[in-house]
């Protein structure tokens, strides 16, 4: 993976603040789905499309490709509108989303849409389906890594830690999960529902490497996944601390917005401040 210069910095910032622009105007559009994780997870979605994998929207199902499993399916607003920008399909395909017989569903369908890999909904099982494409790339002898994306709130099922020690115990370090730390879910905040701090204590007990960073500083991200890469015994997660809802003050930290969309004047007020936020990101790197 090239480094991050500068220039493509700003580049993926920008381009970060346009897809938060259009996961609102598509969940409008929608009257439906999930606000706060999609917009908290921008940052880490556009690094993860246009600078850490290797994939290629003219060919997905090319053999060699990084797989990108997402395990907290209702975030999908960000995956599908991050996927448009990078060619997997048409912008104007965003419209539909939860529509009868639209490719974009409230959970990802694997067969609906090219380039996505698995068919998620029930929370904890994501983590188990990238198991299996780690392990199947170890037996196989492939080089493509396994990135999965998981939430903080799914880590009180069960199954969820029966894959962490799988994964511990075979050694999968072609395996990288990116943990949203958002404090949040449905019913409120995490440490209230289920606490589940030490997080890093809790990983590094089942032989997990073990990285934390600012789920918003795409240099940290990228300095994250490149280590990753780096070690050979263990699978590596990533502990991104993000604010869900982020660049929409309303939105930020609160966990009512976990499942609902915004009303036209809500959706309104939300992109007048993401664009002034987009005019300052740009005024910043000139």
């Amino acid at each position: 993976m090239e480094p991050l210069h500068e220039e493509k910095l700003k580049i993926l910032e920008e381009k970060a603040n346009r897809i938060r622009e259009t996961i609102i105007s598509t969940l409008l559009e929608a009257g439906s789905g999930h606000s706060a994780g999609p917009l908290g997870m921008a940052d880490i979605f556009t690094a993860l499309y246009f600078h850490i994998l290797r994939h290629d929207p003219k060919r997905p199902d090319w053999p060699d490709r990084d797989r990108l499993i997402l395990s907290n399916g209702h975030i999908c607003p960000v995956r599908y509108v991050t996927m448009a920008y990078a060619g997997y399909l048409p912008i104007e395909e965003l419209k539909t989303l939860r529509k009868i017989n639209s490719r974009l569903q409230g959970h990802p369908h694997r067969s609906a849409l090219p380039g996505v890999e698995t068919t998620s909904g029930p929370l904890g099982s994501g983590l188990s389906q990238a198991i299996g494409c780690a392990l199947t790339a170890k037996l196989d002898q492939k080089k493509y890594r396994v990135y999965c994306v998981t939430s903080d709130g799914e880590m009180d099922e069960g199954n969820y830690w029966e894959a962490v020690m799988f994964a511990g115990k075979n050694r999968l370090s072609n395996l990288t999960v990116i943990a949203d730390r958002n404090n949040i879910q449905i019913d409120g905040y995490t440490e209230n529902v289920m606490p589940l701090e030490s997080l890093r204590a809790k990983f590094e007990a089942f032989n997990w490497h073990v990285l934390e960073i600012d789920g918003h500083n795409m240099e940290e991200l990228v300095s994250a996944v490149s280590e990753a890469e780096a070690i050979y015994e263990r699978p590596t997660v990533i502990i991104a601390h993000t604010i869900p809802g982020k660049g929409v003050s309303f939105m930020e930290r609160d966990y009512t917005w976990h499942g609902k969309p915004p009303t036209r004047d809500e959706a309104k007020k939300a992109l007048a401040e993401l664009r002034t936020l987009g005019q300052r990101i740009k005024s910043e790197h000139e």
